[in-house]
């Protein structure tokens, strides 16, 4: 199955409480039916009522955490994005609760790359995070330092790097 064929048609439930991040990620998402929330109880309230292949989370302004959890209890693929919670802490929660990926907002307009990349890796039953440090562990070296990731090793051991 080529990538591009892996997001057409794909349910995809946006929340973020900035309306302009919500138009833009639905305008680099064309190929995929799009639904969007602005608050935690909108995105609850959808979550609980339809079924969605993913599920874009902004961490902070909507509680992305708890979301999060509703996510992945109705197995909904969630990937976390953020603007000002980009921490190495985040990082390590994102990936510790289940989220697929951990996008920066600065990097949205890759969002259609990473999705795909999260898609692949787990049609193939590898971990969805097998490419992220490719696609992005650059821009957090320069963010944190090139030792940020050995704090918790462990945590990533499982992540090519």
């Amino acid at each position: 199955m080529s990538s591009r064929n892996r997001l057409d048609g794909k349910k995809v439930l946006i929340v973020d409480d900035e309306p302009d991040i919500l138009e833009t990620v639905e305008d680099l998402l064309p190929m995929c039916h799009i639904k969007t929330a602005s608050t935690f109880n909108e995105a609850r309230t959808l979550l609980g009522a339809e079924r969605f292949d993913l599920a874009i989370l902004d961490i902070m302004g909507v509680d992305g955490y708890s979301l999060l959890d509703i996510a992945r209890a109705n197995q909904t693929i969630a990937v976390m994005l953020t603007a000002y919670a980009q921490t190495p802490e985040n990082i390590k929660k994102s990936y510790k609760n289940g989220a697929a990926f951990f996008i920066p907002k600065e990097e949205l307009i890759n969002i259609t790359l990473f999705l795909e990349d999260v898609l692949e890796a787990l049609e193939k039953g590898k971990n969805a995070w097998s490419r992220w440090f490719e696609r992005l562990g650059a821009h957090f070296d320069r963010r944190f330092g090139v030792a940020w990731k050995d704090e918790e090793r462990e945590i990533w051991r499982n992540i090519k790097y």
